[in-house]
């Protein structure tokens, strides 16, 4: 998938007109942002998407015909010939809900709630190759990796890692959450060298994107308890 030259052409699929219209609003108010189709089901998204060709799927969960799970698997899963980019926004963030989507390719989770300017930073970064993913979540996914994160990490310390001291930086920002361009300000680096080195990360740890690496860093203990709210 490679970036547009002109503005992010947007497909926004949920079922409530009411939400459908702020977000037109809220991405259409930005310069380097248009939506270029409405679906008010899944299956009308899928078809719209398919003909359009938008550089960015919006989706709900919950929709009458085809729901956003099944919509994002058929758009940017595992064997799709020519992956799109799918950001789920949704009101549910049950954690099957999360892992499924990110499983089958979506480029980012952000709950309704969390406001208009997640929802931009959330297209932005997908658009960068980031992944975006509410804190809300991203907190208490990683809650849930570190008791049993505590028995790996034992034989995590005596077992060599396959990181070089600074991918080993890289990896335990990622697993806090930041964005390239967060992880190059914190060690003075830029945003596309914190890029390539999250893509060596990847490679080496076999995971299939940032949750996989931060996942990673929990079950190996090299990333630290999360904080309590």
């Amino acid at each position: 998938m490679t970036r547009p030259l002109g503005p992010t052409r947007i497909l926004i699929a949920d079922d409530q007109e009411d939400v459908r219209s702020g977000f037109r609003l809220i991405l259409g108010s930005q310069p380097d942002m248009t939506v270029v189709g409405e679906a008010a089901d899944g299956l009308t998204a899928v078809d719209l998407a398919r003909t359009l060709r938008p550089d960015l799927v919006l989706a709900d969960i919950r929709m009458p015909g085809l729901d956003g799970l099944e919509l994002t698997r058929r758009l940017a899963g595992p064997g799709v010939p020519d992956p799109m980019r799918v950001l789920v926004v949704t009101t549910f963030d049950h954690d099957d809900y999360v892992r499924t989507a990110l499983h089958d390719g979506a480029c980012g989770f952000l709950l309704k709630r969390s406001g208009p300017g997640l929802l931009i930073e959330g297209v932005r970064a997908a658009m960068a190759g980031d992944m975006l993913i509410s804190p809300q979540i991203t907190v208490r996914l990683l809650r849930s990796l570190a008791p049993a994160a505590a028995a790996p990490a034992l034989a995590a310390s005596a077992a060599p890692s396959p990181l070089t001291a600074r991918e080993q930086e890289i990896a335990r920002l990622v697993a806090e959450g930041l964005t390239n361009a967060e992880i190059g300000e914190r060690l003075f680096i830029t945003a596309g060298t914190a890029k390539t080195h999250i893509a060596n990360v990847q490679a080496k740890v076999k995971a299939r994107n940032r949750v996989g690496i931060a996942a990673w860093s929990w079950e190996t203990g090299l990333a630290g308890p999360a904080p309590r709210e």
